[in-house]
């Protein structure tokens, strides 16, 4: 495994970016750290991007920590370096590796790296002038998926990926339903930690660490969850307060991996729990807010999932006034019993 690796890029100004990939023990630190001068926001997108692409790896070794950084820094939304910093992350720790002496270009961006697609690539003026061993890679073009890196078909036919609603309500015009979304990968291989497996980009380390103890130990009460699965987590809003999403994200996780029944609508869903790995859905707070803001949004087909608790408070014809819309709800103490 080379310790340090390099593949560029070409801005869509000309210039030409050179992304590095460093490798060296976890020691504890987090398995990806991106380092980008003066650009703290580009830094926390690379990290995202490479989180993401990781998810359709058959195997992942989680005991190296993979730095990148960026010898340019690129013009806002230019996103050419997105498939040149995912290569470089690979090539650094062995996944995957260019013909020996070859340099390696790479120019593509995509909406849904989780899912292994490219998208595709911002022309520039010029492209770069390469030596007959050099390798050009054109996301969309020469390059439709991740897959095709290795000759294997298009990862995303084996990535389930399930989103659920929860709401959000802080006492203003912002209130909203927000979406947390779960992408599972079938893992090959034994799994050393099953919290590990879960990649929670773009949210601090108090809501990744709290995402991945709500999943494992839901996961637990499963029964067979555990060591299966490769996981993803990405939330529509990644800041704000409180606990009250993780039902969504259990039942988004449930669902992404067949363990529960899909809804015709959305599912959404509002609770927490102390205890995941006995299967139970505790309280949470603003139940008057949260239950108005439901029902002025929810529609045909939605499936609406609240702490039992919250079953004497509910307004009077909450219910009939849901299935009015064409949804339904149900106030639960257990997950797997809905």
């Amino acid at each position: 495994m080379p310790a340090t690796t390099e593949c560029r890029t070409a801005l869509r100004d000309g210039r030409v970016l050179g992304v590095t990939a460093t490798v060296r023990p976890r020691a504890n630190r987090a398995e990806v750290k991106c380092v980008v001068p003066c650009a703290p926001q580009l830094a926390e997108r690379m990290q995202e991007v490479v989180r993401l692409a990781r998810l359709t790896e058959h195997r992942f070794d989680s005991r190296v920590q993979v730095v990148l950084g960026l010898d340019v820094a690129p013009e806002p939304g230019d996103r050419n370096w997105e498939l040149a910093a995912v290569l470089a992350d690979r090539v650094a720790r062995g996944v995957w590796a260019p013909p020996p002496g070859a340099e390696l270009y790479a120019l593509g961006w995509s909406d849904a790296w989780q899912l292994g697609r490219v998208d595709g690539y911002d022309a520039p003026p010029a492209l770069p002038a390469l030596l007959d061993t050099d390798v050009l890679l054109l996301g969309g073009a020469d390059l439709t998926h991740l897959g095709a890196l290795t000759g294997h078909a298009d990862p995303a036919a084996a990535v389930s990926s399930v989103r659920a609603w929860f709401p959000l309500h802080s006492g203003g015009i912002n209130d909203a339903l927000s979406w947390v979304e779960v992408s599972v990968f079938p893992l090959d291989g034994a799994v050393v930690d099953e919290e590990e497996t879960i990649a929670v980009p773009g949210v601090d380390a108090d809501v990744q660490a709290a995402v991945r103890q709500a999943l494992a130990g839901a996961r637990h009460f499963d029964g067979r969850g555990l060591g299966r699965w490769r996981t993803a987590v990405r939330f529509g809003e990644p800041r704000f307060a409180g606990d009250s999403y993780q039902l969504a994200l259990v039942m988004a996780d449930r669902l992404a991996r067949g363990r529960d029944f899909v809804p015709r609508g959305r599912l959404i869903a509002s609770g927490t729990s102390k205890a995941w790995h006995a299967g139970r859905v505790d309280t949470v707070e603003g139940c008057a807010a949260k239950t108005a803001l439901i029902l002025a949004q929810a529609g045909q087909g939605d499936r609406v999932l609240l702490p039992a608790a919250w079953e004497s408070e509910l307004p009077t014809g909450y219910a009939a006034a849901l299935r009015s819309l064409g949804a339904t709800v149900a106030c639960v103490e257990r997950i797997g019993i809905i």
